[in-house]
């Protein structure tokens, strides 16, 4: 789940544009060629921004969070995303092809450690790739907090949200026949792969505008009209991810795993009133995690550019970096 809604106000904290130093196409098996860019320090304290979606793509935004004086800033496009080729694909694109994916590029790169930084998604498979490789990680910065249950995943498609928003849900709910609406996952998948271009995007379209609208404290509940390519590659993959339950081996792995990384420093950024990403789990997760520094945000919802999350996530890395 999760891109950057582009809100005007956030960019008050941001640092200002920043170009990459780096660009490449990462070549990393199986067919898939990734998008990878470097910026700010070159001999810099490294620190890995992981996007949302899956299949949202990274964005010049991203950027803004990190001092360039001080932070090598690395980020990617996940398979089938973004710049990444082939474009909206799913083959060989699982949770563990992006696992090794990113440390792929810490190898490739020359980089002994970094800081993790992902939201909403981006901090699922931050945990993953911290349970899966702790040795590197020095400290993950997460924010919108997702672990893929089937609770978390019930509450976005299965009505819970749409309770909050009953004029959007029905949007979304109604384009699908009414013997299909008990499991919503599985009715757009059957869409969303039908092979039929057009179908393909009109459905993704939709997918897409359902967590659009609800990704900020102060939405109207209209999610506005995606480009078809990025809301076929966004829609296709997430619903790909969520049809498999993130590719793990059982539901509510990511919390009972966490003593993989116990001794792993992290701080947690969520919204009061988020919506996608209720702010529950991130308190169960603050709340196994003993090393973990939760900031509950009192005025915003899931967008990583809401005001006072972006306010909290630059002056994060700021204090991060006095202290490197």
């Amino acid at each position: 789940m999760d891109k950057f809604s582009g809100q005007k106000s956030a960019i008050q904290y941001l640092y200002p544009p920043v170009e990459p130093f780096d660009r490449q196409m990462m070549d990393v098996g199986d067919g898939h060629s990734i998008y990878v860019e470097q910026s700010g320090r070159r001999d810099g304290l490294p620190v890995v921004v992981l996007h949302g979606g899956p299949g949202g793509g990274c964005s010049p935004a991203m950027r803004r969070y990190f001092d360039p004086a001080i932070y090598r800033i690395i980020l990617f496009d996940q398979r089938g995303c973004g710049r990444s080729k082939p474009h909206a694909s799913v083959e060989d694109n699982t949770t563990w092809h992006l696992v090794a994916d990113i440390e792929h590029i810490r190898r490739a790169l020359g980089i002994e450690s970094w800081i993790v930084f992902g939201g909403s998604w981006g901090a699922t498979l931050a945990l993953i790739y911290a349970q899966a490789h702790p040795a590197p990680v020095t400290h993950l910065v997460l924010r919108g907090v997702f672990t893929m249950t089937e609770a978390e995943l019930n509450w976005f498609y299965g009505g819970g949200a749409g309770a909050f928003w009953p004029e959007t849900w029905h949007q979304f709910q109604s384009l699908i026949p009414l013997a299909e609406q008990g499991d919503m996952i599985a009715a757009y998948h059957r869409r969303l792969f039908s092979g039929l271009l057009n179908e393909e995007v009109r459905y993704a379209k939709a997918w897409s505008a359902w967590e659009n609208a609800l990704a900020t404290v102060h939405s109207t509940g209209v999610g506005g009209d995606s480009p078809a390519d990025y809301a076929r590659a966004f829609a296709r993959l997430e619903n790909h991810y969520f049809t498999n339950r993130g590719f793990l081996d059982y539901d509510g792995q990511i919390l009972d795993q966490m003593d993989k990384i116990a001794h792993i420093p992290g701080t947690i950024v969520q919204g009061r009133y988020d919506m996608i990403c209720p702010p529950g789990t991130a308190y169960e997760l603050a709340r196994v995690w003993k090393k973990a520094d939760l900031r509950m945000i009192p005025v915003a919802g899931h967008a990583l550019s809401e005001p006072g999350i972006s306010a909290e996530l630059v002056g994060v890395m700021n204090r991060m970096a006095k202290k490197a």
